[in-house]
């Protein structure tokens, strides 16, 4: 199984008592001790007025990383393209490129402000299974989370307000991934037109990946394009199969890829046995929870802290598919649990995301599953 590579993906959490300057300072951390482990590749997440997340500029961030690092690919995971301009991000990406060629992997994303024309597909619109159910091997795939009420949050209208220009909306996601594609190749051309050339920026060596919940416009317009695709186990569980099976469906083979490319997302917490991993991850829940009431993600705290928070069903309800889906035991109990989603989902490539209170044992929860993987 060891031929099935990990990456990382970092939302640079902040702890209980810590500051966002040690958050920025533990990820570039644990950027050199991923390289060191042998992980393919470091992503970055994008999120705004989080408490507890630090991880606001996937470009800044890349660009602090990529200097402490030399061989282990970096990227986004992923740009927010619904504030964004295919302009403004191909030449952030470009002028990381410039210094650091052929490392980058610029990850598009649709949310934050998803435009109303976006479109549904088969994945959008299917409706969520009644019941959690195991595929053939044993995965558990919950009953699918609606973000709906997330969208009407006091919150998420206040980002949306801070991210855009007054009066502005977003492109149309298929666009505007066709834009940054052109500007890449050197190829765009405007309505009347004329062309726009981009230095830095055009002709970098950098891998355009899709990252999607579902079998709609993200996993479409991936594979219609021949790109790689990051599908969000950890994100959304219920729908990672018909992520990666509508972007199957969609894959037309590119210059750049002959076949689709899935990578798969899973939250794990690894420890030297299952009792200790289980503390490590007890604030976890709490830590959901924050996001999804709308609030947005509180600093991580610790399993004292966690344990202190009483719940009631309703919230509980918000963050089991989360918590019933999170790989949490030995490194060995973890990488059974690993080689079964890859084993139900075809993945080519694992993206682990891991937060713990304590940042040396977020580090070893890396290192214990690299070792692990690599004796597979």
């Amino acid at each position: 199984m060891s031929r099935v590579p990990l990456a990382a993906l970092d939302l640079v959490p902040i702890s209980t008592g810590s500051s966002a300057a040690e958050a920025l300072r533990n990820s570039i951390d644990l950027a050199q001790a991923a390289e060191r482990l042998g992980y393919a590749r470091y992503w970055f997440a994008e999120h705004h007025l989080n408490p507890g997340v630090a991880g606001t500029s996937p470009a800044v961030v890349l660009a602090l990383t990529a200097g402490a690092t030399s061989t282990i690919r970096i990227g986004s995971g992923a740009v927010q393209m619904g504030h964004r301009t295919a302009l403004s991000t191909v030449e952030e990406f470009g002028l990381i490129d410039a210094l650091y060629p052929g490392r980058l992997d610029l990850g598009l994303g649709r949310s934050a402000g998803r435009p109303k024309n976006a479109g549904g597909g088969p994945g959008d619109s299917k409706k969520p299974p009644a019941e959690a159910y195991r595929t053939e091997n044993g995965l558990l795939i919950p009953k699918k989370f609606s973000f709906e009420h997330l969208l009407g949050s006091p919150r998420f209208a206040l980002q949306k307000g801070l991210l855009q220009l007054p009066g502005a909306e977003s492109q149309n996601y298929t666009e505007q991934v066709n834009d940054v594609l052109a500007l890449l190749r050197g190829t765009y051309r405007n309505a009347d037109g004329v062309e726009a050339h981009i230095v830095p920026g055009e002709g970098a060596d950098v891998q355009v990946w899709i990252l999607g919940s579902s079998g709609g416009e993200s996993a479409r317009v991936g594979g219609a394009n021949g790109l790689r695709f990051a599908a969000n186990y950890h994100v959304s569980p219920a729908t990672v199969l018909e992520a990666a099976e509508g972007y199957r469906a969609a894959f037309e083979p590119s210059d750049d890829l002959a076949k689709p490319y899935v990578s798969v997302s899973a939250d794990v917490v690894v420890a030297d046995n299952e009792a200790t991993a289980r503390e490590l991850a007890a604030g976890y829940g709490a830590w959901v929870r924050s996001i999804r009431t709308g609030a947005g993600a509180i600093q991580f705290p610790t399993p004292e802290e966690a344990r202190a928070y009483t719940w009631t069903d309703a919230e509980r309800d918000l963050v089991t598919d989360r918590i019933d889906t999170q790989f949490v035991g030995s490194a060995k109990q973890v990488a059974d649990q690993l080689e079964q989603l890859q084993e139900a989902t075809g993945a080519d490539e694992l993206i682990i995301t891991t937060i713990t209170h304590d940042h040396a044992d977020r580090v070893r929860s890396y290192r214990l599953l690299a070792e692990e993987w690599a004796r597979r």
